[in-house]
């Protein structure tokens, strides 16, 4: 297994906080797959307004980390180094469960196709092994 810290993920996508949804990366293979988790805390910013006295992390935002974990893999091959992967397109996107303060949100993304600069990414987000969100995710590395 390959392991990353925050401090390596940075080095390989371009994100920040607040924007930046990995905590670690438990397991990834370049240009294959990437297997990361957000640790989902009540003091996420965008708890203040989604929803008060109701807090439900947006499944935009659960996509969003998703397809994060997906740069990871896509963007560890060497040459990509340095690149960014923009969103191309998500399909087949569904949102099965909510995802809560105190919940882990594992994440994990395969690279299914690759052709040039497009890909597409199988993903799937989960709390305790309940599928919460999944979706096919279309990259364009720039």
């Amino acid at each position: 297994m390959k392991h990353l810290d925050i401090a390596e993920i940075q080095e390989i996508i371009p994100h920040r906080h607040p924007f930046l949804l990995l905590d670690y990366i438990e397991d990834y293979e370049p240009g294959e797959y990437a297997i990361g988790y957000k640790c989902v805390t009540y003091r996420e910013d965008f708890f203040a307004g989604h929803f008060p006295g109701q807090p439900v992390m947006p499944g935009v935002l659960q996509i969003e980390a998703l397809a994060q974990a997906g740069a990871v893999a896509i963007l560890s091959v060497p040459e990509n180094k340095g690149k960014i992967a923009f969103f191309g397109g998500i399909n087949k996107c569904k949102f099965r469960g909510k995802v809560l303060p105190g919940d882990k949100l594992k994440l994990e993304t395969r690279i299914i196709k690759k052709k040039g600069p497009v890909g597409v990414g199988e993903a799937v987000a989960s709390v305790d092994g309940k599928v919460v969100a999944s979706a096919e995710l279309t990259f364009m590395i720039g």
